[in-house]
C-alpha cells in the first residue's frame, strides 16, 4: 500500500498536534508552546514541549520528538499506515492509496466502518458492566479478597456481568441486532428444525475485564467466575476487531510503565496483571488464554527493548515458556533483552509478592533466565551429552531454534556455545547445517501400507536396525494381531476396537485423538516435541490437536461434553464425534476408573512412541536418499537410529536387548 507524499503533507498541515497530544497528556500553556509531563519517560517536572506553530513535540529530558503521526506511532504503538488512517479519520479525510483499486478502497473503508461500529457496541456493554458492578456485592467482595482497590478497578475498567441470560436486552433495545452476535456479546443458537434462533448473553455472573487495543478502544472482554466453576476464564471469540493471537491484556494501561521501568513483564492471566499493577508493577501484560505468538512479541517490541516472560515453575509453565521461546526467537536481536522467569510452583506473581515483598520479586526478575540459556536448556532436554548419540540429538533439537534467530553477534556467539556442547568445531557445525536440508515435516508415505493410502496401521512394528521382516496381518475384518520380526521374537497383540460403521481399524492419530479427547489432562503432560508432532499432522487431525491445545490454554481441562459443544461447526467435528462414539459405547465399570485412566495413559504413551518412530523413520529415509551426495547423511542416519533405539528400549526392553 502506497500513500502519496502530498497527502501526508496535507494531513500534517491540517492536524493539530496540541489536540492530538492533549488527549493523552495534560498540557498547560507556557508562552508560545504547551508543556506537560513526558509520556515516554518518568518525570516529576514537565519537560515535554508541544509547539502549535511548528506542529511538533519535543522532550528536553529524553529527547523524543516528532509530529502528530509520529506521536501516534510512538505512544499508541501503531504502524505508519495505521497511524495515517487513524489521524485522517479524526479529521474526516479519505486516505488515497496509489496501488489500490476502487473496489479495494471501498472494501477497506467498509471494514474500518464495521470495526468502529463494533467497538462502539463493546464500549456500551463495558459501561453497563461497570454500572452493574456497583450493585454486585459478591463481585465487589471477590475483588477486595484479591486485594484490588477501587482505583485500580477503575483504571482497568473492571465490571460485572449479571447472572441473567438476557441482561444485555436492557442495555441494547434491539437485542436481535446482528452486531451483538458479531461482537461476541451474544450467542445465537439455532437448533435443528427451529424457526427462531435462541439468543442469550455470552457472559453471565462473571467479573468482566475489558480488553483494549493500543488506542484504548474496547475490542473484547475476558470474564472470570466468582467461584471455582469451569471454565474459570471465558474470552470473547475472534471478531473483526479482536484476535487472541495478536492482542495483549493490559497493553494500553502498561505502555508508559514499559518506558519507566525499562521492560515489559508478560504474565499468564488478567488477575496477574491487575494484582501486579496494585502491588507496584504496572508494566505487566498477559496473553489472552493462548500461547505467546510472534505477533505478541512484535507488538511488545514497539514499546520496549526488554521483555521478561513470567511463568509458573511447574511442567505446564515450562511448556508455555517453550512456546513463548518459539515466538520470541525471530526478534532476539543484539540490542534486545528477552528473559524467562519461573516462579516457585506454589506461587503466582500476586502470592509471591505478598509473601516475600516487591523488592524480592524485583530481584527475582533481574535474575531471570536469559533467552540464550533457556534455548540451550530446551534443546538439551532428554539428551545425554556424555554420549555421541545424545549430542547428535541435541544438535537436531537446537538447529531450528538457532535458525529462527536474526543474524547478529548473539546468534554467532550461540553457534560457538552449541558447538562446544556437542563437541564439534563451530565451523564444522556451520558446515554441517549448511550442507543438509533444514527440518521439515516428514513424508507420510513410509508409514502407510500399500493399497491403504492415508491410513496408518494400528500399531506397526518398529524395525530393528537390520534383518527386518515385514509385519504380517490377519484379515482386515478382524482386530489385527501383529507378529514381530524374527530377531525380536514373540508376539505383540494390540487389538483396537474398530470404529462403528467403518471397515478399517483406527489409525494411530485416531487413537491419540480419542484418548486425549476422553482425558484432556493428558495433553498437558506431553512434551513440546509431541505437541509439535501432533499439531503438524496433515488434515483434520492436525487441526483438531491445534484446537485442543488452544482450548487448554483458554479454558483449562474440560470434559468431552464441553469440548463437543466448543467444536460445533468446525472442520474436524465429524472426525471427533466418530472417534468418541467408541468411548461412549464402552462405559467404564464402577470402581475401575483409576485403573482405566492408568491403562489409557500407557496406551497413549505407546501410540505416541510409535508415531514418533515413524517421524524418525521418514527422516532416516531422507538421509539414506542423500547418501552419495551429502557426506554427512550417514552420520545423520546413525543419530536418528540411536533415537529410534531409545524408543525400542522403552517399548520393549527385553526384546531390544535380544535384537
Amino acid at each position: 500500500m502506497t500513500i502519496p507524499a502530498s497527502f501526508i503533507q496535507e494531513l500534517i498541515a491540517r492536524a493539530d498536534v496540541v489536540e492530538i497530544v492533549g488527549r493523552y497528556v495534560q498540557l498547560k500553556k507556557a508562552g508560545a508552546n504547551f508543556m506537560g509531563l513526558c509520556p515516554f519517560h518518568g518525570e516529576k517536572s514537565p519537560s515535554f514541549s508541544v509547539s502549535p506553530t511548528k506542529q511538533f513535540y519535543h522532550c528536553f529530558g529524553c529527547g523524543v520528538h516528532g509530529n502528530a503521526i509520529g506521536f501516534l506511532m510512538e505512544h499508541a504503538g501503531m504502524g505508519f499506515v495505521e497511524a495515517v488512517h487513524d489521524l485522517a479519520g479524526q479529521y474526516g479525510l479519505q486516505v488515497p492509496e496509489d496501488d489500490a483499486s476502487p473496489a479495494e478502497r471501498a472494501r477497506a473503508a467498509s471494514q474500518r466502518q464495521k470495526q468502529a461500529t463494533l467497538t462502539d457496541v463493546l464500549e456500551k456493554a463495558g459501561e453497563a458492566y461497570r454500572k452493574a458492578l456497583r450493585q454486585a456485592p459478591g463481585a465487589i467482595e471477590y475483588l477486595k479478597g484479591r486485594g484490588v482497590s477501587g482505583e485500580v478497578a477503575r483504571q482497568f475498567g473492571i465490571g460485572y456481568a449479571p447472572a441473567g441470560w438476557r441482561t444485555l436486552a436492557s442495555v441494547f433495545p434491539d437485542y436481535d441486532d446482528p452486531l451483538l452476535a458479531e461482537s461476541g456479546l451474544v450467542i445465537v443458537n439455532a437448533e435443528d428444525g427451529a424457526e427462531d434462533a435462541k439468543r442469550y448473553d455470552r457472559f453471565r455472573d462473571r467479573v468482566m475485564f475489558p480488553i483494549r487495543n493500543v488506542k484504548g478502544e474496547c475490542i473484547g472482554f475476558g470474564g472470570r467466575v466468582l467461584g471455582d466453576e469451569k471454565p474459570k476464564y471465558l474470552n470473547s471469540p475472534e471478531t473483526p476487531v479482536f484476535s487472541k493471537g495478536r492482542e495483549l491484556y493490559g497493553l494500553y494501561e502498561a505502555r508508559a510503565a514499559f518506558r519507566e521501568r525499562g521492560f515489559a513483564l508478560v504474565t499468564e492471566g488478567y488477575m496477574d496483571v491487575v494484582a501486579l499493577a496494585q502491588l507496584g508493577f504496572p508494566n505487566a501484560v498477559a496473553t489472552l488464554g493462548t500461547a505467546c505468538t510472534t505477533e505478541h512479541v512484535q507488538k511488545l517490541f514497539r514499546f520496549t527493548e526488554s521483555v521478561v516472560f513470567s511463568f509458573d515453575g511447574d511442567a505446564a509453565g515450562r511448556r508455555a515458556a517453550r512456546k513463548a521461546l518459539d515466538g520470541a526467537l525471530p526478534y532476539a536481536t543484539d540490542v534486545r533483552s528477552i528473559k524467562f522467569l519461573f516462579l516457585p510452583a506454589e506461587h503466582d506473581p500476586d502470592s509471591f509478592i505478598r509473601e516475600f515483598g516487591a523488592d524480592a520479586f524485583a530481584r527475582f526478575i533481574q535474575e531471570a533466565t536469559p533467552l540464550s540459556r533457556f534455548m540451550l536448556e530446551a534443546a538439551r532436554e532428554g539428551c545425554d551429552l556424555t554420549t555421541a548419540e545424545g549430542r547428535a540429538h541435541m544438535t537436531s533439537n537446537v538447529r531450528p531454534l538457532w535458525s529462527a534467530m536474526p543474524d547478529g553477534a548473539l546468534k554467532r556467539q550461540l553457534l560457538s556455545e552449541i558447538a562446544a556442547l556437542v563437541q564439534l568445531d563451530a565451523a564444522a557445525l556451520s558446515e554441517l547445517w549448511a550442507s543438509t536440508p533444514g527440518p521439515r515435516r516428514p513424508a507420510a508415505a513410509p508409514a502407510q501400507r500399500q493399497g491403504d493410502a492415508g491410513h496408518e496401521s494400528d500399531y506397526p512394528e518398529m524395525p530393528p536396525p537390520a534383518e527386518y521382516e515385514p509385519p504380517r496381518y490377519e484379515s482386515d475384518s478382524k482386530p489385527r494381531k501383529f507378529t514381530k520380526g524374527k530377531r525380536w521374537g514373540g508376539k505383540f497383540e494390540a487389538p483396537i476396537e474398530p470404529l462403528r460403521g467403518r471397515g478399517k481399524p483406527p489409525s494411530r492419530p485416531d487413537v491419540a485423538a480419542r484418548l486425549l479427547l476422553s482425558n484432556m489432562a493428558q495433553w498437558d503432560a506431553l512434551s513440546h516435541e509431541l505437541h509439535v508432532m501432533l499439531c503438524d499432522l496433515p488434515g483434520p487431525h492436525g487441526a483438531l490437536f491445534t484446537w485442543l491445545d488452544s482450548q487448554l490454554h483458554e479454558h483449562g481441562v474440560q470434559p468431552w461434553a464441553a469440548l463437543r459443544e466448543g467444536m460445533r461447526g468446525l472442520d474436524f467435528e465429524a472426525l471427533a464425534e466418530r472417534l468418541m462414539s467408541v468411548s461412549e459405547s464402552a462405559p467404564v465399570p464402577e470402581g475401575e476408573e483409576e485403573q482405566h485412566l492408568a491403562d489409557a495413559a500407557k496406551e497413549l504413551a505407546s501410540v505416541l512412541d510409535f508415531m514418533l518412530d515413524d517421524r524418525l523413520k521418514a527422516q532416516q529415509s531422507e538421509a539414506i536418499a542423500a547418501v552419495g551426495k551429502d557426506p554427512k547423511a550417514l552420520e545423520r542416519y546413525k543419530a536418528l537410529e540411536a533415537r529410534r533405539l531409545e524408543l525400542r528400549n522403552r517399548l520393549n526392553p527385553r526384546g531390544a536387548e535380544t535384537a
